[in-house]
């Protein structure tokens, strides 16, 4: 694999300017111009991958920095406090969605249940 950066960014499903944003911030190495063009490699396209899986799980960038300079080490149980950390973070989020959802579902029941008259909006909220 031997990628421009346009095409190192789209096989990341990012812009360009975000693979310059991650490489200011240490997130990814800037390759050096071999034929006046930077060209990127599959490790790099893992790297980029990881790090827009890594922020769509809620993990901030100086937390996914650290993964990345933890998956060089051996410091397992300090991945695995991040990684129990951030799981129940998306617990508790899955969990406020699903009451979401249940208010939601509630409200588009109330409001199909008679075909005139106000949608009780206020009402499907309350306990």
């Amino acid at each position: 694999m031997n990628l421009s950066i346009k095409k190192f960014a789209e096989a990341g499903g990012v812009g360009v300017e975000t693979v310059r944003y991650y490489q200011r911030r240490a997130l990814l190495d800037t390759p050096g111009k071999g034929d006046g063009i930077r060209r990127y490699g599959e490790d790099d396209v893992r790297r980029l991958r990881f790090i827009r899986m890594a922020q769509h799980a809620g993990f901030t960038l100086e937390e996914i920095k650290e993964l990345l300079a933890l998956d060089a080490g051996q410091d397992r149980q300090r991945a695995r406090e991040l990684a129990r950390t951030r799981i129940t973070l998306l617990n508790e989020q899955i969990a406020e969605m699903e009451q979401a959802r249940d208010y939601l579902q509630k409200l588009a029941h109330q409001c199909s249940a008679k075909k005139t008259g106000p949608c009780p909006i206020l009402a499907s909220f309350e306990g």
